[in-house]
């Protein structure tokens, strides 16, 4: 694992320590184990009996980057009030009043589930011209 993915690895991220599952290579959850039982006083680890050991292992997580997308400021100006009013909405009761602010300023970056989620209330809105998010980064996605 580069040194990058070590700075970003989430306190008390669950470990997995079948090192001969074909997927341990690109596994994040294998990867870390590696790291954290070299550092870590303790591990939380996934229950081995849970582990598949196949193609469909469902605590796989891939280690390659994904694009994170970040704020949606720009969005109002692309749109009538009308259809701007119903995109928030729609976000609002999706993420709450709180959230859906922090989102559209980009306090944190959106993961693509999230990124589909804010176009779809877009196209429910009627915008049918393509928009972008205020800025884009590449990250570990450890948990989706």
């Amino acid at each position: 694992m580069p040194k990058k993915e070590y700075q970003s690895l989430p306190d008390y991220y669950p470990v997995c320590q079948q090192a001969d599952c074909p997927l341990a290579a690109t596994c994040l959850h294998q990867l870390a184990y590696q790291e954290l039982v070299r550092t870590a006083e303790y591990l939380r680890l996934i229950n081995p009996l849970r582990c598949t050991k196949a193609d469909t292992c469902p605590y796989f997580r891939n280690n390659k980057p994904v694009v994170y997308a970040r704020g949606f400021t720009n969005f109002q100006t692309k749109m009538f009030p009308e259809q701007y009013n119903t995109f928030m909405t729609l976000l609002i009761r999706q993420f709450g009043r709180n959230s859906y602010f922090e989102r559209r300023r980009g306090a944190y970056g959106l993961p693509p589930r999230e990124q589909e989620i804010v176009l779809s209330a877009l196209r429910q809105a009627g915008v049918t011209e393509a928009v972008k998010f205020d800025g884009y980064e590449e990250k570990i996605n450890w948990y989706d």
